[in-house]
């Protein structure tokens, strides 16, 4: 591999984690204002029932799943995971 092409892989991989990233923080930013706004609107209609409660947590386990995507150590693995596989498949 020459240098030129180390440099554009490298590049595109930091493209990928980059765009992850950002992802993850607008859909950070959406979890908030929309939970917000479904609490002001739990507040002013029923304040006896904290039904937003039931939509926070739903999605909060999905924009946890989504940071541990993008922060946890799984996409660590998951290069490893191909690295192996590439050198099997260069041992052929």
């Amino acid at each position: 591999m020459t240098d030129d092409s180390l440099d554009h892989e490298l590049r595109r991989k930091a493209e990928r984690r980059a765009d992850a990233k950002i992802g993850f923080r607008i859909h950070l930013l959406v979890y908030a204002v929309v939970n917000a706004g479904l609490f002001a609107i739990n507040m002013i209609t029923s304040p006896g029932y904290l039904w937003f409660m039931w939509a926070a947590l739903g999605w909060g386990v999905g924009l946890l799943s989504h940071g541990l995507a993008v922060y946890g150590t799984d996409g660590d693995h998951r290069e490893r995971l191909i690295e192996a596989e590439l050198e099997k498949l260069r041992r052929r």
